[in-house]
């Protein structure tokens, strides 16, 4: 595509757009997994972290069409989604103190949690951005490039509020949760076992996993504090 058409830069421009719209859940849990960080290393996670999911998804973008076709890979990556979402809640609190090897163990492990979680999540919004590329590559990569900086903002400003309103690190938690109920509801194996299932039993679906997610974290919250020191 030309890169001075109109064409070029108006597909440009939905490939950015649909991005933010679909990047919402991506940048809380890359704020619910730097919030544990030191402050001076919450940055480089972000940083680190959306950088490569970036270069991830657009890997992913490529070869998405044919993985979402494969039956029980909505179903893992849902219950990978909820194992996430109770880590995530588990960690409040923990990682302020400790020597350098602790803190650069945290961030390998803020990073890890961010790919893995971006790469659950990414199986159906990739769908919606390599259909605003139309096949174009060079489109695809400069419209997810140029994305970083806004999740990054997102992220940072997310990370903010977790501060100062504890509960979204809860509802944050919860979205995970309810993002899984509707990834394993969708799964090609249940579909071909019980058809296309309404609407209405895919939202119970994911308010069941997002209760699941909270309702495990602070089960495993209570019995921890509960053990001797």
């Amino acid at each position: 595509m030309d890169f001075t058409s109109a064409a070029f830069w108006a597909a440009l421009g939905s490939i950015i757009w649909v991005n933010i719209l679909l990047s919402g859940d991506n940048a809380v849990v890359i704020a619910l997994a730097a919030r544990s960080l030191p402050p001076h290393q919450q940055k480089k996670a972000i940083f680190f972290g959306s950088a490569a999911a970036i270069v991830m998804r657009i890997v992913l973008t490529l070869i998405a069409v044919e993985m979402l076709k494969w039956p029980w890979l909505k179903i893992v990556g849902g219950v990978l989604l909820v194992y996430i979402g109770v880590s995530l809640l588990l960690e409040e609190g923990e990682g302020e103190d400790g020597d350098g090897n602790t803190e650069n163990t945290g961030l390998l492990a803020a990073i890890r949690t961010i790919l893995v979680a971006d790469l659950v999540m990414s199986l159906d919004n990739v769908l919606a951005v390599a259909a605003a590329a139309k096949g174009d590559t060079v489109l695809l990569v400069l419209g997810l490039a140029i994305s970083i900086p806004l999740i990054i903002f997102g992220s940072t400003l997310l990370l903010k509020v977790m501060e100062r309103f504890p509960i979204i690190i809860t509802l944050g938690a919860a979205l995970l949760g309810w993002l899984a109920g509707e990834m394993i509801l969708t799964d090609p194996a249940v579909v071909a076992r019980f058809g296309e299932l309404p609407h209405t039993t895919q939202y119970l679906g994911a308010a069941i996993g997002a209760a699941l997610v909270v309702a495990l974290g602070l089960i495993i919250k209570r019995r921890q504090h509960a053990q001797p020191a």
